[in-house]
């Protein structure tokens, strides 16, 4: 099985910048992650752009779900950011029903220990590979259902919603 890894960003993605204290986006962690948990999976990655998730717009959606439907793959993981991830997976849920899609990001950069992102990457991508098709969120390992899924922005994990 082929995984689309389709890459926009998302705290996931953020370094620390020592010259102006913030923390920005100089290029996606993503390979780097694969490669030091030695993921045997067949994945094809895409950088779409590089985001915080509070900055995706309308138009950013538009592209991730034209990616999804027009990629020959039915398994898809997508990197996003936390704060806006069930906006963009309530979308793709409602406009695609023949693939698996996975969403996952990280409370904490990469870049930084004690980071959550390489449980999650390996959480979404076993996920994507035994889930049927649908779109998920993977995050805190738990995997909700697209349109039954909030963050809870007080305590910093994701749940489901009654």
């Amino acid at each position: 099985m082929k995984i689309k890894v389709l890459i926009t960003g998302g705290t996931i993605d953020k370094q620390y910048n020592p010259l102006t204290g913030e923390l920005s986006f100089e290029q996606t962690q993503l390979v780097d992650m694969l490669n030091r948990v030695h993921s045997m999976a067949d994945t094809l990655s895409e950088v779409l752009f590089l985001k915080d998730s509070l900055e995706i717009t309308d138009d950013s959606r538009a592209l991730i779900l034209s990616k999804c439907l027009v990629c020959k793959e039915d398994a898809i993981l997508i990197t996003h950011g936390t704060d806006t991830m069930v906006e963009t997976a309530k979308l793709l849920g409602k406009n695609i029903h023949d693939k698996t899609i996975v969403l996952f990001g990280a409370m904490v950069p990469y870049s930084i220990n004690q980071s959550d992102a390489l449980f999650n990457l390996g959480f979404a991508l076993s996920s994507v590979q035994t889930q049927k098709f649908g779109v998920y969120i993977a995050m805190n390992g738990q995997l909700f259902d697209f349109d039954k899924v909030q963050k809870n922005k007080a305590l910093g994990v994701f749940e489901n919603i009654l």
